[in-house]
């Protein structure tokens, strides 16, 4: 199966016709989350954080709290049936989160392998490093996402894109 991302505008309309087992909502504290039928708290996470790589006054910046709860709730994913993220634009919170949730899923892969695959599947794709060294940490992958991570790259500057286009990656890396 395969991990879907997509930005905020596209959420409903992928959710009803791909008919995900889970979803995982990335908006500013105050957004509007979507209103997904048939995906309560137990399939659908709504966090609140805003998209930053660093503490900021006045915003609420990813914590470990916060990632313990994006790696518990993407644990329960089973891989028989898509996942779908998203945050407002889908480049960085959402494909941050697509990484970690592939990493989650296939501890003995590659980190680099999945970065190609992100890369290969969004040129927009500018996975926030916040939440990728935090992920690391986490699953004790001794900096090997962050450097993953680092070596694809940036795409181009929000601003540039506005939104990305819907992509997916596979849930399954390695042999």
């Amino acid at each position: 199966m395969s991990i879907i991302v997509c930005p905020l505008s596209r959420a409903p309309e992928i959710a009803r016709e791909r008919k995900p087992s889970h979803v995982v909502s990335l908006l500013d504290p105050g957004s509007g989350f979507p209103l997904l039928n048939g995906y309560g708290n137990d399939r659908h996470l709504c966090l609140e954080i805003h998209d930053i790589e660093a503490e900021v006054e006045g915003q609420d910046a990813l914590c470990d709290k916060r990632m313990r709860t994006i790696l518990d709730f993407v644990g329960q994913w089973g891989r028989d049936v898509p996942i779908l993220i998203h945050c407002y634009a889908g480049i960085s919170r959402s494909t941050a989160t697509a990484f970690i949730t592939a990493c989650a899923h296939n501890p003995s892969a590659d980190e680099e392998e999945i970065a190609l695959a992100l890369r290969a599947a969004s040129s927009t794709a500018s996975p926030n490093r916040r939440f990728i060294a935090l992920a690391d940490a986490e699953l004790g992958r001794g900096g090997r996402m962050s450097r993953a991570i680092d070596k694809i790259g940036r795409g181009p500057p929000w601003y540039e894109v506005g939104e990305a286009t819907p992509f997916a990656i596979p849930a399954q890396f390695g042999a």
